[in-house]
């Protein structure tokens, strides 16, 4: 492999028949992006061709077999099958979510082996992925069960993080989810990552409540008197700058997000459906916790507009330019803590 100190990006293609192709060829139709990483992409040329010529994209791609012969002047792609598959833009399709979930299984990989820097990975499609091999919800669980460390999942723009306590399971247990030691883990993967993912110095962190107006002294629900509260007043004692709980309503309605560093969610959609409505299409889902860097767009596979050459690659640009950052914040902060003397 070529000597090169650039950032190698290692990509998952997503699902076959979705648009993340088309974001990933778009971000780098422009050649000033080889400038800041060098991508790989874990699939198969003839994938790769398919999709610029249905998508009339003219992004240059180098086709690979093995890490020696990559090129860190143009778009990589790693040939991890031969064969012919056949897509079918729009459809779900067990063809399309199998090889998916190649792509991703090597990029993980290589990943873990440090052959790759950072990983992004296009937006898959959760039911037709599934396998004997792969039996997670998303990403996110998938790679925490092939990393070490404690996953959370944290949406981000420039001005706005927001983590999720409990992820990818159903309304219905999220409250029987929510313990003193989950929130614990959760507000201390957050602080962690914003210090050191971030380079911000004693971080706010606000953390919302789970019922309506903070369940109303006990009249709507008693979890966040008796759970979330005491928490929270139990790690202000050591020190991390720990708000809440807030009512997710007026939170966001407010603006009140915006004095605060991040934002800690009890579930899924009361993080996600003000995030996406604030600022989906630039935003990153960002993996802190694990032992490597993972990034993604905010949006999913896009069966919808498919093929058609009319998917926005903003997102997936941001989650590229994040991963970089985050890539160079925490190589500086291994720095500066060799000498405990420069970091408190």
């Amino acid at each position: 492999m070529d000597k090169s100190d650039k950032i190698i990006v290692g990509i998952s293609i997503g699902d076959l028949n979705g648009i993340g192709l088309e974001v990933v060829l778009k971000t780098f139709q422009d050649k000033r992006m080889l400038d800041f990483c060098t991508p790989l992409l874990f699939g198969s040329t003839k994938v790769v061709s398919f999709h610029k010529k249905a998508l009339k994209l003219d992004t240059q791609v180098h086709g690979i077999t093995s890490l020696n012969q990559i090129n860190h002047n143009k778009v990589n792609v790693l040939n991890i099958w031969k064969e012919e598959v056949a897509i079918e833009f729009g459809k779900a399709t067990e063809i399309s979510g199998k090889y998916a979930a190649k792509s991703l299984e090597t990029a993980v990989k290589f990943l873990k082996e440090k052959k790759i820097n950072i990983l992004l990975t296009a937006p898959i499609n959760k039911e037709t992925i599934q396998s004997e091999n792969f039996k997670f919800p998303g990403h996110t669980e998938y790679l925490e069960a092939n990393l070490d460390g404690k996953s959370l999942m944290i949406l981000m723009t420039e001005e706005l993080r927001i983590g999720l306590i409990t992820g990818h399971i159903p309304i219905s247990k999220v409250s029987e989810a929510i313990t003193p030691e989950l929130i614990l883990e959760k507000v201390n993967t957050m602080y962690t990552s914003l210090v050191e993912d971030f380079g911000i110095n004693k971080p706010k962190v606000a953390v919302l409540s789970l019922n309506p107006h903070c369940g109303d002294k006990g009249v709507i629900g008693v979890e966040d008197d008796e759970i979330i509260s005491p928490t929270i007043e139990e790690i202000k004692k050591s020190g991390k700058l720990v708000f809440g709980p807030y009512a997710a309503d007026g939170f966001f309605g407010s603006e009140t997000y915006k004095q605060f560093d991040g934002v800690l969610a009890t579930y899924h959609d009361q993080g996600l459906a003000p995030f996406k409505a604030l600022s989906f299409g630039n935003g990153v889902n960002y993996t802190a916790g694990l032992s490597e860097i993972r990034t993604s767009p905010d949006h999913g596979t896009g069966f919808d507009i498919a093929g058609k050459n009319k998917a926005n690659p903003s997102s997936f640009k941001e989650a590229l330019f994040t991963a970089i950052q985050v890539f160079k914040t925490k190589k500086e902060y291994k720095e500066l803590s060799k000498n405990t003397l420069l970091v408190k």
